[in-house]
């Protein structure tokens, strides 16, 4: 031991439990990120690009359960008209509330 050691009444290795613990945060809060908010954060964009890519003549079901096909698009308002059923009932709902783009695209790319 060395004076000034014994003068803090503290050890060598308490600075090297700092650094410990700091990195063990570091590891918590990465693995956080890589579990959690990242997968989130992708979902989320290809969500807007799948609801952003929607057509006239789509078929598309809302998150509500409603099935049609997309008749037209405002989009200064960000709304779809759907066109359900044999009898031709529209609707207007909103951008967000699409579920899912039944109807498949064939890419030219």
């Amino acid at each position: 031991m060395n004076f000034y050691s014994l003068a803090n009444g503290s050890n060598a290795s308490s600075g090297g439990n700092i650094v410990t613990v700091i990195l063990m945060y570091a590891v918590i809060i990465a693995a956080f990120y890589f579990i959690a908010i990242r997968p989130q954060s992708k979902r989320k964009k290809k969500e807007e690009k799948m609801r952003s890519d929607v057509q006239i003549g789509d078929n598309i079901t809302t998150i509500g359960g409603i099935s049609g096909r997309v008749v037209g698009i405002k989009d200064d308002a960000n709304e779809l008209v759907l066109e359900t059923g044999s009898d031709r009932a529209k609707l207007r709902i909103k951008r967000w509330a699409i579920g899912s783009i039944d109807t498949i695209h064939e890419d030219a790319e």
